[in-house]
């Protein structure tokens, strides 16, 4: 769905369809958020724009009703549309596009382009956009002031952009009449009327251009008191001399040969740096660009010069040497009449123009580079300078810049071109794979391309493990270091000393990176070698990490093994990370750190295992699953952990494999994996009887429901952690008992121990054990109608969740969040809510947490009166909740779908649903489950023309949840009201 502000308001479908907006209040709501440009708006605000000091009785309701509509109009026109208006503290936001946001990102486009027939086009393009005054039918109110005073002074920069481009190829005649009425209607615009000039002088009026200065003149001197700028003074001098040339020197910029890809961003910062800085160094690795970004940067300035310092003076030049290569590039004499040293010939020739030197390939003459550029910065005050290097110039005032490799995008669009290709279905994964293990290095990917001819995509991404052989020719004119991928590093590698040397190449065994500990224990580092190696641009410095791109990587492993230093590295290496996963703090205070630091060293971790399994290091491979094991159960990562611990327990020689099989057998049931569940976990037992062993098995089984097999494990647990002391122990299974007490319908029980478990979380330190507290006490708070206290434990959790980055928590903690929007009857941020764990689940892979948002959509569809829309996701959860769930879940499901059947007045259907959920919910012993059947099975009932039996039903159901203490509180008690109605 579009938007349109550049005119009167106007709102039209993905495919253009115009959507009427009829009620005034809803307009001005639409136009409120839309001028706030994706931001949150705060309902207070959007009160005050929408009625000011005529507030209605309620604002914030009728707010709300406002906010309703708009949802429903949109939703109305185009399905899915009602989300773009979201509810976010402490009020709502619209982020969707706008032929604003197309405006400004087309005239962005545009001013970095360095073509004017293209620059003009795009200029054009968003200029048609604009059909009249923006928010014309709301220009009057206050909200929507500055946004136009905004919108019209760049439509205004667009109007003169857009001159200059077609002045600059020759369109000044055609341009006066235009122009003219612009002038008119801003007289003291300097720019505009500098367009303007030029335009006259090109049309062949020289004398009316003078005049147009004159006028300025007179005008800025009477009405402000000030004199035109430099840059207009300049201009008016250049007139009277009748020069037709106004762009100054041109410099020596090569004309492009291939498009420059995936850095407009770039350029634009660059060149905006330029106008702050006088010293730019583009800093980066070799083969990343750039040269190239440097010249598509200068492109943009005036008096230009390219030194290409890779084609002059070697290294150990001296600054004379350097400053006589710079001086003969721009054309000055070197001989015994240029009077005195290079450096000051250069300087002297320099001062007084404005100039930009783009030095370029600085590295191998670093020193003697910074001591000239020092120089010049210090005596010519109009001079700048673009640097490219491997290494910073590390004098005063300079500014680096990191050239960094391109994004996917980018590095497959610059792929695609270079090869001939189209990207499409058949290549595009291949492709990605390419760009991925080539790092986006721009060189590589050039190089790369020059093989599709010849393999094909696929046999090219096939092929890349031996990729120095294979990217062994690139272009004839291109320099020696750039025509393969060994020569462009070996460039690097060269200078180093042999310390530097080492510690490179060792570091390639890592992945991912490392920190600077794991740097100085595996490698031998230390700080002063990092910074070099990170100076020039062979190590990644960032977040407190150090990594090498795969290129480089490989290079570096292929010279560790010819220094012999492989598997001394490796054994380093593994000890290190399978130490650190031992000594992780996971159930105490410092459990946030230790899931960080184990996530950021995942890769790490996964060479380590893979290491240990290549070498048949059976204890070494058991020692890191066991210790990673509670880190992948926190995270949600059942699958991957199911696999790890396949892989080392399949290795021949283990010591010990208790504590492993353990694991194993919790992350298969985890996994969804439930058959022979009760064999497998005797068996786990029968060598693992720790009190911890049967908390983690009873935990897992809740997940199927499996309720009497759940409390001997759980009570099991509770006794030997308590018997041994051990406060953890006894906190988890107190958890895991309130959780099934809830479950059971047994609420003081799971008050009690939800409490107690809180307290003894909460002394350990353990915030996952504070979560799993008091995700129980917020459901046993919703299950008594104290909404309010469920709501602050959820967010209790949901803080918890968030800073220790587990996302499926987190997911868990949205949609109850969500469950409570939906009784307190709050449609709108029950739907947010649930949306957002479910996409959050989703990107987990998280079939459970799935589950539970969706539930919550549908119920939510169910009370809008979008019986088919509810039904459709239930059926859908129909059969995971047979196979995995287990009864809890499926009774539930089954009142969902009867209720519904009931609706619409299905009685066989309803009946038989209702039937087969009461059965589930007395297999699960809870008497509000069963309650909540009883009450479907009147509702059934009342269909039927058996009224009496429904109302013993509906009676029954009553007393179950009174018995249980919890009568069901009013924001639920919809559907009982309805049936009651029907059975008077």
């Amino acid at each position: 769905m579009r938007f349109g502000v550049l005119g009167p308001l106007e709102v039209r479908t993905e495919d253009g369809r115009p959507v009427r907006v009829a009620d005034r209040k809803v307009r001005t709501l639409l136009a409120a958020l839309l001028a706030r440009s994706g931001r949150v708006v705060s309902a207070d605000r959007l009160i005050d724009d929408l009625w000011g000091d005529a507030l209605p009785a309620d604002p914030l309701a009728t707010l709300r009703a406002r906010v309703s509509q708009l949802r429903r109009t949109l939703e109305d026109a185009e399905p899915g549309a009602r989300t773009l208006v979201e509810s976010r503290p402490p009020g709502y936001r619209l982020d969707a596009p706008t032929d604003a946001r197309a405006f400004a990102d087309l005239t962005e486009r545009a001013m970095v382009e360095p073509d004017a027939a293209s620059r003009a086009a795009l200029l054009a393009d968003a200029l048609a956009l604009w059909r009249g005054p923006v928010f014309a039918d709301f220009a009057e109110l206050p909200f929507a002031v500055p946004e136009i005073v905004r919108l019209d002074e760049l439509r205004l920069a667009a109007m003169e952009s857009r001159a200059e481009a077609r002045l600059e190829l020759g369109e000044g005649a055609a341009l006066v009449a235009e122009l003219r009425g612009l002038v008119d209607e801003h007289p003291l615009r300097e720019r505009l009327r500098a367009a303007y000039m030029r335009a006259l002088y090109d049309a062949g009026r020289p004398a009316d251009a003078l005049a147009a200065y004159d006028d300025l003149r007179v005008r800025l001197r009477d009405e402000l008191g000030i004199d035109p700028s430099t840059e207009l003074a300049a201009l008016h001098a250049a007139i009277l001399c009748r020069d037709p040339v106004f762009t100054g020197t041109r410099g020596n910029l090569p004309a492009d040969v291939a498009p420059l890809i995936g850095r407009d961003e770039a350029v634009r910062e660059l060149t905006g740096l330029l106008d702050e800085s006088r010293l730019v160094t583009l800093h980066g690795t070799g083969g990343v660009g750039k040269t190239r970004l440097a010249v598509a940067v200068a492109r943009h300035l005036r008096g230009v010069w390219l030194v290409p310092l890779d084609e002059g003076p070697e290294a150990g030049a001296s600054v004379d040497d350097v400053a006589s290569f710079v001086g003969g590039v721009l054309g000055l004499r070197d001989d015994a009449g240029a009077g005195g040293s290079p450096a000051r010939v250069l300087g002297e020739a320099l001062r007084g123009r404005r100039t930009l030197l783009v030095l370029d390939n600085c590295e191998h003459v670093a020193d003697p580079v910074a001591r000239l550029t020092a120089r010049l910065l210090r005596d010519v005050p109009d001079l700048r300078v673009l640097a490219t290097s491997r290494e910073p110039l590390a004098i005063s005032g300079e500014r680096l810049w990191t050239v960094p490799p391109l994004d996917a995008r980018a590095a497959a669009e610059l792929f695609a071109e270079r090869a001939g290709i189209a990207l499409g279905p058949g290549n595009v994964e291949a492709v990605a794979a390419i760009c991925e293990r080539l790092d986006g290095v721009p060189l590589a990917l050039e190089l790369a391309a020059t093989r599709v001819r010849a393999l094909g995509v696929d046999g090219l991404a096939a092929r890349l493990d031996d990729r120095f052989r294979l990217l062994s020719s690139g272009t004839r004119d291109a320099p020696a270091r750039q025509r393969t991928l060994r020569a462009l590093i070996d460039w690097s590698w060269e200078p180093l000393d042999e310390r530097e040397r080492a510690v490179l190449r060792r570091l390639a065994l890592h992945t991912g990176g490392s920190t600077l500990e794991a740097a100085e224990q595996i490698c031998g580092a230390d700080v002063d070698v990092l910074t070099s190696l990170v100076d020039r641009s062979l190590v990644v410095a960032g977040d407190g990490r150090y990594r090498l791109l795969e290129s480089v990587a490989a290079y570096c492993a292929e010279r560790l093994h010819e220094a012999g230093e492989y598997e001394e590295t490796r054994r380093r290496h593994a000890a290190y990370y399978t130490e650190l996963a031992e000594h992780a703090d996971l159930r105490g205070p410092g459990q946030r750190d230790a899931l960080r630091r184990l996530r950021a060293e995942t890769g790490n971790l996964r060479a380590t295992l893979d290491g240990a399994v290549r070498a048949g290091d059976a204890d070494q491979a058991l020692r890191l699953v066991n210790a990673m094991g509670w880190a992948w159960f926190l995270w949600g990562r059942s699958g991957e952990a199911r696999r790890a611990f396949e892989r080392a327990l399949n290795v021949p020689g283990a010591t010990s494999t208790a504590r492993a099989w353990t694991w194993h057998t919790g992350f298969v049931m985890l996994d969804g994996d439930g058959t022979d569940r009760d064999e497998r976990v005797r068996k786990a037992l029968a060598s693992d009887d720790d009190p911890w062993a049967h908390w983690f098995f009873g935990f897992v089984r809740a997940g199927f429901g499996d309720l009497d097999a759940i409390d001997e494990l759980t009570t099991r647990a509770l006794e030997g952690s308590q018997a041994t002391g051990e406060v953890w122990g006894e906190a988890a299974a107190l958890a895991t008992r309130a959780a099934q007490a809830l479950s059971a319908g047994d609420l003081n029980r799971a008050g009690r121990d939800g409490e107690q478990a809180l307290r003894l979380f909460r002394k350990t330190g353990d915030r996952w054990g504070r979560l799993q507290a008091t995700e129980t006490l917020g459901l046993l708070a919703e299950v008594t109608g104290d909404y309010a206290r469920a709501r602050e434990l959820h967010e209790s959790g949901l803080r918890d969740a968030e800073e220790l980055g587990l996302w499926t928590e987190v997911s868990g903690r949205l949609s109850r969040l969500g469950r409570i929007a939906l009784l307190e009857g709050d449609l709108d941020a029950a739907d947010d809510l649930h949306e957002r764990g479910r996409r959050l689940a989703i990107r987990e892979s998280h079939k459970r947490m799935e589950n539970f948002a969706d539930i919550g959509l549908a119920l939510a569809a169910r009370r809008r009166g979008r019986l088919d829309e509810a039904e459709t996701i239930l059926r859908r959860w129909l059969g995971w909740c047979r196979d995995i769930d287990g009864a809890p879940g499926l009774a539930f499901l089954l009142a969902e779908l009867g209720f519904i059947a009931e609706l619409r007045g299905d009685a066989d259907h309803a009946l038989a649903l209702h039937t087969e959920g009461l059965a589930a919910a007395r297999a699960t012993g809870n008497p509000r489950a069963i309650a909540l059947a009883q009450e479907g099975m009147a509702g059934a009932l009342s269909l039927t023309g058996r009224p009496e039996e429904g109302a013993k039903s509906l009676t029954a159901a009553s007393e179950a949840r009174a018995a249980a203490g919890a009568p069901l509180p009013k924001a639920e008690r919809g559907d009982i009201e309805r049936i009651a109605a029907r059975l008077s």
